[in-house]
């Protein structure tokens, strides 16, 4: 239980690099009055709302990641989502190589990557845009280039939340923005404020944020590490003579508190897949599932355990290795996978758990070794007890006589 509070603490104390950024209401050609930091892509907005007739005056800060990629904001009107939303992308002039911003609407084509995304009047209360570089007119689009959009918006006299869309992408072929890399940040770019009270709508937000941390925290802790100790247990234990059937009992009660912990794990990850309808990991998902199989035939495997003289036996103990180790595999590789999902590639929250995986990677060359120098000692005992160089009463004493 130690291991859960560990990893929650690692989790929560130091999140994705992404949400450190800071909000300022400070931009390149006005000053506004509020301003919130959005929760990816280190990404921010400010705005100033007149609601005397209902206009919003907002820019967003955003950054490139690619010299000739694209730096997109929107307005979905309807729903917080990015299928109609009413986008301005910034992106450097394929001909002048000076960055221009051009409104699109992403209907559903755009998201099926039917046809290229192509450049037309926005259908909303859009009295004006624009768009500057850090660094002034002389600035160039780099990786890592900052841009700000500006624009200023015509809103309903009774509406004053607005669901925002942004995102990002490496490259764009003459005026079409290409599609946007589909990380876990990228595929959550969505939030919904409130520009005059300036709370963000992001309960569930949160609480789908905090069900992929304990889902990752559970599953790092079962599949990742208690699976492995049990197999470590039954492997360099069982030879101990002085602990008897103990070995057993603590490999079999390691295994099943592990596989249990994990089909709490799995569980929420199935949940969480039906809460996110267009997000999906194949590969961490396919992994997941052979995981979740494999131990639930380790676990039936219990039931049909032959007797140490019934002549199945060794058939069920390579059985009971292969499928065993495969599930040990398989659940340490798809937690590595689930961070990188989760974003946290680079985090402490990984750090901690490639700590304890190495610990336990140490103790086993360690028990390994050790095992090989019991081994190769009877070995030569018994060859110098069938040499008659050491008397059958001595038994692993290693004493030798004289002749």
């Amino acid at each position: 239980m130690y291991l859960l509070f560990f990893f929650l603490f690692l989790f929560s104390k130091f999140p994705n690099l992404s949400f450190s950024s800071h909000c300022t209401t400070i931009a390149a050609t006005k000053t506004f009055q509020k301003c919130m930091t959005l929760p990816t892509q280190q990404a921010s907005i400010a705005w100033t709302f007149h609601s005397h007739n209902h206009t919003l005056d907002l820019v967003f800060f955003g950054t490139f990641i690619s010299p000739s990629g694209w730096v997109g904001w929107g307005i979905n009107p309807t729903s917080p989502e990015m299928t109609g939303t009413r986008a301005l992308i910034a992106f450097p002039d394929p001909n002048s190589g000076q960055v221009v911003l051009l409104p699109y609407i992403l209907d559903p084509t755009v998201k099926l990557q039917r046809n290229p995304l192509l450049s037309r009047p926005l259908d909303i209360h859009l009295l004006s845009s624009s768009v500057t570089l850090y660094g002034g007119k002389m600035a160039t689009v780099h990786n890592g280039a900052a841009v700000q959009i500006y624009a200023t918006v015509k809103l309903s006299s009774n509406k004053t939340k607005i669901n925002h869309v942004w995102n990002r992408g490496l490259y764009v072929q003459g005026y079409s923005p290409t599609i946007h890399p589909t990380s876990a940040n990228d595929l959550s770019s969505i939030a919904t404020v409130d520009v005059l009270s300036g709370s963000s709508a992001t309960q569930r937000s949160t609480s789908i944020q905090t069900l992929k941390t304990v889902h990752a925290v559970i599953n790092a802790v079962s599949w990742g590490i208690l699976l492995p100790i049990g197999a470590v247990t039954a492997r360099y234990l069982r030879h101990i003579q002085s602990l008897g059937p103990a070995w057993f009992y603590a490999h079999a009660g390691i295994q099943l508190f592990g596989f249990f912990l994990g089909t709490v794990g799995f569980a929420i990850g199935i949940r969480l897949g039906e809460l996110s309808p267009g997000v999906q990991y194949s590969l961490h998902r396919k992994l997941g599932f052979a995981a979740f199989c494999l131990g639930a035939l380790q676990t039936l495997a219990l039931l049909f355990r032959p007797k140490t003289t019934n002549k199945f036996r060794k058939y069920w103990k390579s059985y009971h290795h292969f499928v065993g180790y495969a599930c040990v595999v398989i659940g340490v590789v798809n937690v590595f996978e689930g961070l990188e999902v989760m974003g946290e590639g680079r985090s402490y929250g990984k750090l901690g758990y490639c700590l304890c995986l190495s610990s336990l990677l140490g103790a086993c060359i360690a028990l390994e070794v050790n095992s090989w120098v019991v081994f190769c000692r009877k070995a030569k005992e018994e060859k110098l007890r069938r040499e008659g160089l050491i008397g059958g009463s001595d038994k692993g004493s290693g004493i030798m006589h004289s002749r």
